[in-house]
């Protein structure tokens, strides 16, 4: 989402998008002209009358789960993200929860008591990578 128009989004997404991902971006991006979305979730630059680069997570119940703002210098990892969106489903699904660095297909954990202290026992850092 940005405060670019329609217009502005289908032209980026013929001349550049199109071309660093086969198809271009598989989803929609929406319009906040004059930036009321941005304000709301407080990356609307008002003098520059743009919205920073976020992105949240908000689950089904309208929960931010998870956020990042970036400056626009520095790029976002868009694996990352991916990543973070298949833990998020993962966890909603099963309740397990996971470790720093996982990724899909690597262990999860089972919050509870028994859990408690003993981490280390059942998750390694290198599981992770």
């Amino acid at each position: 989402m940005s405060v670019d128009s329609r217009f502005v989004h289908k032209i980026w997404q013929e001349e550049e998008l199109s071309k660093m991902v086969k198809g271009g971006i598989p989803f929609p991006m929406l319009t906040d002209a004059g930036g009321r979305i941005g304000r709301a979730y407080g990356v609307y630059d008002e003098d520059a009358g743009v919205n920073i680069r976020g992105r949240f997570l908000i689950d089904p119940d309208g929960i931010i789960q998870a956020m990042e703002v970036m400056t626009p210098s520095v790029g976002r990892n868009v694996s990352e993200l991916i990543r973070q969106v298949k833990a998020f489903q993962h966890t909603m699904k099963t309740g397990e929860v996971m470790p720093s660095g996982w990724q899909p297909g690597k262990p999860t954990l089972k919050p509870g008591p028994d859990l408690a202290g003993k981490v280390w026992k059942v998750w390694k850092v290198e599981d992770a990578f």
